[in-house]
């Protein structure tokens, strides 16, 4: 397994985040096109994580919020690869990206069906369930210092 990040939106590995995240988000959640895919793309630092034949099954992307603070979006994992603990692994490999890059504070707006995976990698929760692209959501975070 690696996972490689880039913010290279012209990049191969670019290419495999937004077919693993059309895969999941457009297909099977029907989040619209011009909703999953927006302006924030190539401000984004993008990750995705291979297995041993180079196969792409998971990704997540990184937006710097402010000096402190960055926003996890996009993190998906292909259908066929889910129950494999990836998710868990690209989280921690944005993670150690977000810690190295002096980035103290990590926020994502967390779909209610993923909260207690987000949870149990020791996000919590803030404010009141919101919509977002039709399906409920809430606000966690996490310390990283």
């Amino acid at each position: 397994m690696r996972v490689i990040h880039t913010k290279d939106t012209q990049s191969s590995s670019y290419a495999d985040a937004l077919a693993i995240r059309k895969e999941v988000f457009i297909k099977e959640q029907q989040v619209p096109v011009e909703r999953e895919i927006d302006e924030n793309e190539q401000q984004a630092i993008h990750f995705v994580l291979y297995n041993d034949q180079s196969e792409p099954l998971a990704t997540v992307r990184l937006l710097p919020s402010d000096n402190n603070t960055i926003k996890v979006q996009r993190m998906a994992v292909v259908k066929k690869a889910r129950k494999h603990h990836y998710g868990k692994v690209i989280m921690q490999e944005a993670e150690n990206y977000a810690s190295n890059h002096d980035y103290q504070k990590m926020t994502l707006g967390a779909q209610i069906s993923a909260q207690n995976f987000y949870r149990n990698l020791g996000y919590q929760e803030e404010g009141d369930i919101f919509w977002d692209a039709g399906m409920e959501h809430i606000t966690m975070t996490k310390n990283l210092f």
